[in-house]
């Protein structure tokens, strides 16, 4: 990627990611021109670095504004390709599983963000405690993406059944391999939830396929080029369904890096290949399939009731051992011992990573906000007993202990932001213009500055808290002669109170209610040495209220 020096010579490269609203929707973010559409002697006719931007004027008059750094960081890739994932044998989860519970992974945005996140590093995580109802498992897929629909239905049921169409609805042990090779696209994710496991056996195993691929290709690489210039004709036939695709068993992107592996042995049909080709072809086939049955590379788990599994059904190979059922007949019929049932759906790596993303996003929007309370913050407040964060902190207390909605108790607690930078923008003033007689309109720059993350709910009682204030003390006699020394001063500063016609405006605002009850929250919310929790006690409530963090 070009950095700004660069990206001057790289005129059509700088030119396609011109961010102003003329090239891009400022809503969608994305172009409004196609890339025919410029000259074809397009140059740069002029640039420079201004106010922290790189302005550019275009030979054919057009000018961009780059914000500096240009261009900002971004991933380099989709991550769907092992240069981004931790490649691993069984030994590397010694420790224990990627995991987590159901109510936890619910109740916790940076919990679910950690189980995606294994999903994507490590291939799967396993979720516990998940309610052993039927169609439970659809639950868990729409929790990050959407259920991929097959012939299979939505949903179906892995376990032993009177008149099999796959092997997989028996109780015979299954060699590792990936699910649905004959479809292209292939269901990208997986997910198996026990509901029972009384039997004897039946144990589940995970293979890393992109481990066993790059083995492969240490230590021959003449078997690996083999098998990812070779298509394998991948067929599933029944009665309601025929279904092929012809893919390689290892997939590798422009830069030769493996991006996919499909594996199973049940599924490959017959190779039309000449026979030295064929021969040659089916050593490094031999070759691979033996890597994946190491033991060392097999992990192996039970999975119990309430158990969840999902896993990358583009990287991991899955298998599970015999097992005893108790017979067939009994098992599909419900009575017997033995009985092993789990249920299954497909869903796909693109909302999986787009959750993550999202969730990510909104994590470093709440990091950026918790940096502010635990530096900025740390400084006075205005002449009063207790620091800004302190402040702030205890107004949230008070609108939570009142009972308040979520977003009152959350304008409480960020009403104070707009202190954090002066009027021109620049951060860690804390109030100080405030102090020294000049209007620093502190509610207008945080409401304004919130507004990149939170709706209306949130930002209007922290524009209007400081007109509430000015409105109390003009219809509420008692009020004013409760203000603190500094809050006195800081009145006077921001225009004393409303004369009687703009306090009338200022009720009869949709928004007034809610500013007034932010109003005196904040002016009890300055005891020393108050106990009351901290930030991240409502990191919850905050990430609920996001809206889209940008």
């Amino acid at each position: 990627m070009p950095d700004a020096a660069d990206a001057l010579r790289a005129p059509y490269w700088l030119r396609d990611n011109c961010p102003c609203a003329d090239c891009r929707d400022p809503r969608s973010g994305q172009k409004l021109f196609q890339i025919t559409e410029l000259p074809t002697d397009l140059a740069v006719a002029a640039a420079t670095e201004l106010n922290g931007f790189l302005e550019v004027l275009w030979s054919d008059g057009h000018r961009s504004r780059y914000p500096l750094p240009w261009p900002a960081a971004e991933p380099q890739e989709d991550g769907r390709t092992e240069r981004a994932k931790q490649l691993w044998q069984a030994a590397d989860f010694a420790a224990g599983l990627p995991e987590a519970r159901w109510a936890q992974y619910l109740a916790d945005e940076a919990e679910r963000a950690a189980v995606l996140r294994a999903v994507r590093r490590h291939g799967f995580a396993l979720l516990r405690q998940v309610p052993t109802e039927p169609g439970q498992v659809l639950e868990v897929a729409r929790s990050f993406g959407y259920v991929r629909e097959t012939n299979y239905g939505e949903l179906f049921d892995v376990r032993v059944e009177p008149d099999p169409n796959n092997l997989a609805f028996t109780s015979s042990a299954i060699a590792p391999h990936t699910d649905n090779p004959y479809r292209d696209p292939v269901p990208t994710v997986q997910l198996l939830h026990c509901l029972e496991n009384a039997a004897q056996g039946g144990d589940s195993g995970l293979v890393d396929g992109f481990k066993a691929a790059a083995l492969l290709r240490a230590e021959s690489p003449a078997d690996f080029e083999l098998l990812v210039r070779t298509p394998v004709p991948f067929v599933f036939r029944d009665r309601d369904a025929e279904l092929r695709a012809d893919r390689p068993l290892i997939s590798v992107d422009g830069r030769g890096r493996i991006r996919e592996v499909r594996m199973n042995n049940r599924s490959i049909g017959r190779l039309e290949l000449p026979a030295e080709r064929a021969e040659a072809f089916y050593a490094a086939y031999r070759r691979f399939a033996a890597i994946t049955l190491r033991p060392e590379l097999r992990l192996e788990f039970r999975l119990d009731a309430g158990d969840c599994l999902v896993f990358d059904n583009t990287r991991l190979l899955h298998a599970r051992t015999a097992f005893e059922d108790g017979g067939a007949s009994r098992a599909a019929a419900g009575t017997g011992g033995g009985r092993r049932h789990l249920q299954g759906c497909y869903a796909d790596l693109d909302s999986l990573s787009s959750a993550l993303a999202v969730l990510d996003r909104r994590a470093a929007a709440l990091d950026e906000l918790e940096e502010l309370f635990e530096q900025a913050g740390e400084a006075g407040y205005l002449g009063e007993a207790v620091t800004q964060a302190a402040h702030m902190l205890q107004a949230a207390a008070l609108a939570e202990q009142a009972g308040a909605p979520g977003h009152l108790v959350a304008a409480a607690l960020l009403h104070d932001v707009g202190h954090f930078f002066d009027s021109e923008g620049h951060g860690a003033v804390t109030g100080r213009e405030l102090m020294q007689g000049q209007d620093n309109r502190h509610s207008d720059s945080g409401a304004d500055w919130l507004a990149r993350w939170f709706g209306p709910a949130v930002t209007e009682p922290v524009r209007l808290h400081v007109a509430a204030k000015r409105y109390l003390c003009a219809v509420e006699q008692d009020y004013r002669a409760a203000l603190s020394p500094a809050s006195e001063y800081t009145l006077q500063v921001q225009g004393g109170p409303f004369p009687p016609e703009r306090a009338a405006a200022f009720a009869a605002q949709p928004g007034a209610a809610d500013a007034v009850a932010v109003r005196r929250w904040d002016d009890a919310a300055k005891e020393a040495d108050r106990e009351v929790p901290g930030f991240a006690h409502y990191r919850p409530l905050l990430a609920a209220l996001l809206s889209d963090p940008r």
